[in-house]
């Protein structure tokens, strides 16, 4: 995500929370009686980088002696420096695998995952594609397949034209690539080779705005924020197309792209205030953090549950 967007969300969040007298909140801006101090490192999901980014501006505001950084390489490449003790925090499109839990544990990295938002993956086109305004989930899998020989676009449909099909999409450390394999494919890292992958969606939004036969798929947030250059593509998951949105999100008509985001903090970063506090105002602040980052809202059990999760995992942390 460009820097310059990141600044306006936390930008539009500042505003909100200070409009809902949220400066003046004393959560997370001191831990008995002494102000926070020190690091928080959170590494991880492209995706779930924007809206850690947010939360991470809006607590140093209020606690200039936490020094958050937020990086992105992708949710596997995230888990690997997690369960290894590098990060306090990892953020992931996609739950924990259980071979990465399987390290976590081989190395005394214990974790919960906090549900902080839901997303609808979307798949985008060039705007002057005229032809796909609905692709059906097998088509989808015909284009992305392993081994697909689909590199026109009217071998995806006869009617569509004689156009190049030119592929964008996640590199393989992404949770977005194995989320969207997985649904679409039928099994996680199950997908064709030759297609331009990255861990950066600007690439992705680049590439599919500059060629007509352009296709690629991210984070609704990063189509809403480039919906000028770009095309949202309904989808047909076997009861008609649906496009992506927030309602169609929470609501489950959205399938089977819709998927939640989470991070994982660890035992071992709870136990440190800082951490501590961070990821309890990412959950208190949720709502205007999920908002101005443009992602869909969790539900009112999804933030029960958050909220319930991070509370056992305080008391564990705690020894209690």
């Amino acid at each position: 995500m460009k820097r310059a967007h990141v600044l306006s969300v936390v930008a539009v969040a500042a505003l909100t929370l200070s409009a809902c007298g949220g400066q003046n909140n004393g959560s997370g801006s001191e831990s008995g009686g002494e102000q926070l101090s020190g690091p928080v490192v959170i590494d991880g999901s492209s995706t779930v980088e924007p809206l850690s980014i947010a939360a991470s501006e809006l607590f140093m505001e209020k606690n200039s002696g936490v020094q958050v950084s937020v990086s992105a390489s992708g949710t596997g490449g995230g888990f690997k420096k997690f369960c290894v003790g590098e990060t306090d925090i990892s953020g992931a499109s996609r739950p924990i695998k259980d071979a990465e839990g399987k390290v976590c544990t081989e190395k005394g990295v214990s974790y919960t995952e906090l549900q902080v938002a839901n997303d609808a993956l979307t798949v985008v086109a060039h705007k002057e594609n005229t032809w796909a305004d609905c692709l059906t989930v097998t088509q989808l899998k015909k284009i992305w397949e392993p081994d697909s020989k689909v590199t026109n676009w009217n071998q995806v449909d006869p009617s569509f034209p004689d156009q190049k099909l030119d592929l964008y999409g996640a590199g393989a450390d992404s949770g977005t690539f194995d989320y969207f394999t997985d649904v679409i494919n039928g099994k996680e890292g199950a997908s064709r080779k030759d297609y331009n992958p990255t861990e950066n969606d600007n690439i992705t939004v680049q590439g599919v705005s500059g060629s007509k036969g352009g296709l690629g798929y991210f984070g609704f947030s990063y189509f809403e924020e480039n919906a000028d250059k770009l095309k949202a593509v309904k989808i047909d998951g076997g009861k008609g197309c649906v496009e992506p949105s927030v309602k169609a999100a929470q609501d489950g008509s959205y399938t089977p792209l819709a998927r939640p985001l989470f991070i994982y903090p660890s035992d071992a970063g709870l136990k440190k205030p800082q951490v501590e506090k961070f990821v309890e105002f990412y959950l208190e602040k949720n709502d205007d953090i999920v908002k101005a980052a443009r992602f869909v809202p969790l539900t009112d059990d999804q933030k029960k549950k958050a909220k319930d999760a991070l509370a056992a995992l305080q008391a564990k942390a705690a020894g209690k």
